[in-house]
């Protein structure tokens, strides 16, 4: 799995619209998702190359055989046609930013 996580120090504050430009620079059409506790989506995928990145609350993505919990500022790419899961952790909603590839 890619994931890549938010340094402060490089990235400078983490912001909703921060992470949204992060993402939007690497050539993906970004969309803002809120997902309530309890939230599953079970084994799918996707026939174009996706960003995961999350605003807050914990998300627990699988695929390729692993597992990671994504907290705020983490970025997880998707690449076209894997297979994966995903389901909100905890009490609080995730906020997330959908990165889908355009170019």
């Amino acid at each position: 799995m890619q994931i890549e996580h938010w340094h402060e120090e490089q990235d400078g504050p983490l912001t909703e619209r921060a992470l949204r430009e992060k993402i939007a620079r690497r050539g993906y059409s970004v969309s803002r998702y809120v997902y309530p506790p309890g939230t599953y989506f079970p084994a799918h995928d996707h026939g174009v190359d996706k960003i995961d990145g999350v605003v807050s609350g914990c998300f627990r993505m699988t695929m390729g055989g692993q597992e990671v919990i994504l907290e705020a500022g983490d970025l997880l790419v998707v690449p076209k046609h894997e297979m994966h899961t995903a389901e909100v952790v905890g009490d609080e909603p995730v906020v997330s930013l959908d990165g889908v590839r355009v170019r």
